[in-house]
């Protein structure tokens, strides 16, 4: 069953929420895990896909976005239309729903800033989660 983690940020910044997003997929990657980041948008898919590139000096998170000719051999891949070809390994999402294909993955991760607005659709998401009997854990982060 799909374990779903939620990470609790204080801070409101959009670019926390992505930094945090990096952080995960670095440690997923480097235990060989494969990750699919779901954006909202093409915006912040171009956000994200430089964020990866750049976010820690000495960092190596080699990606692609999921319509590049490169993703079936890719292990960590960014969309935001279409359902990943991946299944298992790690899904972030960036979004402010729940993906209809959460469930193919062993493990989600919603990441919430502390803005209110973010918040409170997070914990309508937990409450999804929770309502269908997905084992959660929440992870409060310092700031």
């Amino acid at each position: 069953m799909t374990r779903v983690d939620f990470y609790i940020n204080p801070s409101p910044a959009a670019a926390a929420r992505q930094q945090l997003a990096c952080r995960i997929a670095e440690k997923a990657y480097l235990q060989q895990q494969p990750i699919y980041l779901h954006v909202a948008d093409e915006a912040q898919a171009e956000q994200l896909d430089t964020l990866l590139w750049v976010f820690r000096a000495g960092s190596f998170i080699p990606h692609c976005r999921s319509s590049d000719p490169l993703a079936p051999v890719s292990q960590i891949l960014i969309g935001n239309n279409e359902p990943p070809a991946m299944a298992n390994g790690v899904l972030i999402n960036l979004c402010d729903e729940v993906p209809a294909f959460f469930s193919r993955f062993s493990r989600v991760v919603e990441i919430v800033s502390g803005d209110e607005p973010t918040r409170q659709r997070a914990r309508q998401r937990y409450k999804f989660y929770r309502e269908r009997g997905y084992p959660l854990e929440t992870h409060e982060l310092a700031d």
